[in-house]
């Protein structure tokens, strides 16, 4: 069991958003520029280079860290968009880059060497070897595990890597392997993973028809709501289609991860940080969600009694669902 606190990282999509986290009580905060170089990469969210600077200032005065995430794939064309970000982001002064391209993970550990690379869940490394050769070749200092892995597994890997781990606890769900989106990419063209979006808003529709709504990516039928029912945004795995007859959620089901009640798990497997998902979420969303895990983590630092966060966060769920997603794998 790591015998040190663990760090909350949470969500910061907007300046707006970092302030809300910094005070509802985020050791740290992980946020991205406005363009490509990140995955949460939608209109009216992330930041300028002067407004991370400020982000830094107000977060750093709070006792809180900053986190960039410079984590999609470089293009062949274009390397150097992705460079200036990295550059940007030191001299913001961030406490870490968070990253998965092999350009952008070798061009901060030869020229930044006073800012920590952490490597992203895009490089999807859940093994000792492959997150050894990261530590041995960039000099990594943390890794975001995939969220395919068993607590069993998290203490496994724990016990056979030097790096720290960071682990998801609240938030969204991808079936696809972190790093390897195709769905989005065969619909509209656009890669998460590359162009750091996921179903572009401008290939978004929504249209009515006689029984109520169409919900469209890219002209394909994602969902439809019967009217007077609330509509969804139209994110092609968690769509319903027809198959075998049946209409369902054929990819995954609109639900929420939360591993609130497993914090004490968490810590015992080693992991070093607990990562709360949202950068497109607002501050209402940020707030209630941080709070209620810094008090749940504090409790279970203290050794005190489990917080009931599944209750604390209901309506916050997508779906009002949750999950505890692959870390009991009852499957098995």
């Amino acid at each position: 069991m790591t015998t040190t606190r663990m760090e909350l990282v949470c969500p910061a999509g907007t300046p707006a958003t970092l302030r809300a986290a910094v005070q509802a009580g985020a050791d740290a905060v992980y946020c991205g520029f406005r363009d490509e170089t990140n995955a949460r990469n939608f209109p009216g969210l992330n930041f300028s280079r002067d407004e991370l600077a400020e982000g830094v200032r107000f977060a750093h005065g709070h006792g809180s860290k900053v986190l960039v995430a410079i984590n999609t794939f470089a293009r062949v064309d274009d390397v150097d968009i992705w460079k200036r970000a990295a550059d940007m982001a030191a001299e913001s002064g961030a406490d870490a880059i968070i990253a998965a391209d092999f350009a952008v993970l070798d061009h901060v550990a030869r020229n930044h060497k006073q800012i920590r690379l952490h490597l992203s869940v895009q490089a999807a490394a859940a093994t000792p070897e492959a997150i050894g050769f990261y530590a041995a070749r960039f000099g990594i200092r943390r890794v975001v595990l995939p969220r395919v892995l068993s607590l069993q597994e998290i203490a496994a890997l724990n016990r056979a890597i030097d790096v720290e781990t960071e682990a998801f606890v609240f938030g969204g769900l991808c079936v696809m392997i972190e790093g390897r989106c195709y769905l989005s990419s065969y619909a509209t063209g656009k890669s998460p993973n590359l162009n750091g979006v996921c179903s572009p808003p401008e290939m978004v529709s929504y249209d009515e028809e006689p029984s109520g709504t169409a919900a469209r990516l890219s002209g394909f039928t994602i969902d439809r709501y019967g009217r007077g029912q609330p509509v969804g945004y139209p994110t092609l795995c968690k769509g319903r289609f027809k198959a075998g007859g049946k209409t369902s959620h054929l990819f995954e089901d609109p639900v929420s991860l939360n591993a609130g009640g497993m914090i004490s798990g968490l810590k015992a497997a080693g992991v070093t940080a607990l990562k709360i998902e949202g950068r497109q979420r607002g501050k209402g969303y940020v707030s209630e969600v941080v709070r209620a895990f810094r008090k749940a983590v504090d409790a279970v630092e203290k050794g005190g009694e489990a917080v009931d966060i599944d209750r604390l966060l209901a309506g916050q769920s997508e779906g009002a669902r949750q999950t505890a997603g692959a870390y009991e794998k009852k499957w098995r």
